[in-house]
């Protein structure tokens, strides 16, 4: 397992999608919007050095792995925080409430994502860069479920034809997430397990924001803290 040499700061860098960029849900406006207390914002309270935020919103592991690449050849962290797995489990549900009954295929493979997940491990410390993992948050299955039918009966009816259950995301999402942990145990690559941290509450839910998948402010706060 990689060690970080003895510094009086350290370079950090955040590669992660939507969570990471800090994108929460305005409930009155109904709009995605930044929080300005987002996680990785209030890392710069907690850390002995320097925060660079390339997270985006849509990431998937494979923009995210390109975007990094770019980044590596301008800069040199000491450490990169890596968050995917969101985007990568998640479909395109227009296209299943349009045909409930064709097979249809996440946004990046299961075996893709585990393989570009350990190349990016893999490359890092290649570098002498220390990788860390952070699991993903539990997603709100009912609150998802509403937000991607977008309250159209019809197209609730089909998706859940297509699903089955609506605890299959949770599910699905989850199978992802066991593969963060086993990959970082199979690497010795050092991880962060946010989800624990949710799940750790009464209601883990209170921690979320109405879409279901995006943690809100408190959410935020709790994997700053973590």
């Amino acid at each position: 397992m990689e060690m970080l040499n003895i510094k009086e700061s350290y370079n950090f860098l955040v590669c992660g999608d939507s969570i990471s960029r800090g994108v929460v849900l305005d409930k009155i406006k109904n709009k995605y919007v930044l929080l300005r207390d987002s996680y990785t914002n209030l890392l710069n309270g907690y850390l002995k050095g320097t925060v660079k935020n390339i997270s985006k919103f849509g990431s998937t592991i494979l923009k995210g792995k390109d975007r990094l690449a770019r980044e590596l050849d301008k800069t040199s962290p000491d450490v990169v925080l890596i968050e995917f797995g969101g985007n990568d489990c998640d479909f395109n549900w227009d296209e299943v409430a349009q045909d409930p009954y064709k097979d249809h295929a996440p946004n990046t493979d299961f075996n893709v994502f585990k393989e570009t997940l350990k190349d990016l491990i893999d490359s890092l410390k290649k570098a002498n860069i220390v990788p860390v993992l952070l699991t993903l948050p539990p997603l709100d299955a009912d609150k998802y479920f509403n937000w991607i039918s977008k309250g159209n009966k019809e197209m609730a009816k089909n998706i859940l034809t297509w699903l089955g259950s609506v605890t299959k995301i949770y599910w699905w999402q989850e199978k992802y997430n066991s593969a963060i942990l086993s990959i970082a145990s199979s690497t010795e690559t050092k991880i962060i397990d946010i989800r624990s941290t949710f799940l750790d509450r009464p209601d883990y839910r209170k921690l979320i924001c109405e879409d279901g998948i995006h943690p809100n402010k408190e959410g935020h706060r709790a994997i700053a803290k973590r």
